[in-house]
């Protein structure tokens, strides 16, 4: 595994030229911001556009006339229905990114390999195959309750925003696999615990079916957390030998 924990080329910090650093010190001096104040200004236009009753978006209306009094939402009352509703999207749309961050990891791995102590290529595959098949049975909910899986609910527009951070490190050239790893335990952590807010959500549809599934990813999600956990330990430990850090170990 390639490693960026050796000295070499980064010119970014000022210490590496002491005598520029002390003219862009000066320069800030002497070219103090264009405008005075602090910070507030942009806090204020942030929160001017806050107030606006423009939203990230409205839950979509049942895809069919059956849906609209489905037995087992009516076991939910007042706004809860829309509330599970909208969660279950965020969470079809976190594992439909989770499948293709997955897919991505493994491109990773063959084009790189791995470390010691650091994932198969069986391994990857399982969790992929998991969030695939995570993303499936969400989509089977949400159409057993008579809603559409392909409606974008307002959660799920927030989560698919969120995610693009992690598609960018994980798809960038410039990464390897351990860094790949690294944008994935941002992903496990925030599936584990959106899991254990719809496992609660689901509690009131009185449907037992419902509830085992989604327990059952919960306990996949957690594995992979563990997995990525400790592979993210053993890419560590890996980088620290290969730069002789640990000798004295």
């Amino acid at each position: 595994m390639k490693t960026e924990t050796t000295a070499g080329m980064n010119r970014t910090g000022m210490d590496m030229s002491p005598i520029d650093a002390k003219e862009v010190i000066a320069g800030a001096t002497v070219m103090p911001p264009s405008s005075a104040g602090d910070e507030s200004a942009i806090a204020n236009v942030l929160a001017h556009y806050a107030r606006r009753d423009e939203r990230v978006g409205t839950m979509p209306p049942p895809g069919t006339l059956k849906g609209a009094v489905k037995t087992a939402l009516q076991a939910l009352k007042g706004e809860a229905p829309l509330v599970l509703l909208d969660k279950l999207g965020e969470r079809l749309a976190f594992e439909r990114a989770g499948s293709r961050l997955w897919n991505a990891v493994l491109a990773k791995f063959d084009a790189l390999g791995s470390f010691e102590g650091g994932p198969t290529r069986e391994e990857i595959e399982r969790i992929y195959k998991d969030e695939s098949e995570h993303f499936l049975m969400v989509a089977t909910v949400i159409r057993h309750l008579g809603a559409d899986p392909t409606a974008e609910t307002p959660l799920a527009d927030v989560h698919g925003v969120a995610s693009c951070g992690l598609i960018k490190v994980v798809t960038d050239p410039r990464t390897n696999l351990a860094d790949a790893l690294e944008a994935m335990l941002v992903a496990e952590l925030t599936d584990n615990d959106a899991w254990d807010v719809l496992i609660d959500l689901v509690q009131g549809l009185n449907d037992p079916n419902v509830v085992a599934q989604f327990q059952a990813a919960r306990a996949a999600e957690a594995r992979h957390l563990m997995q990525v956990r400790t592979w993210i330990k053993a890419s560590l430990k890996a980088r620290a030998e290969g730069n002789g850090l640990m000798a004295s170990a």
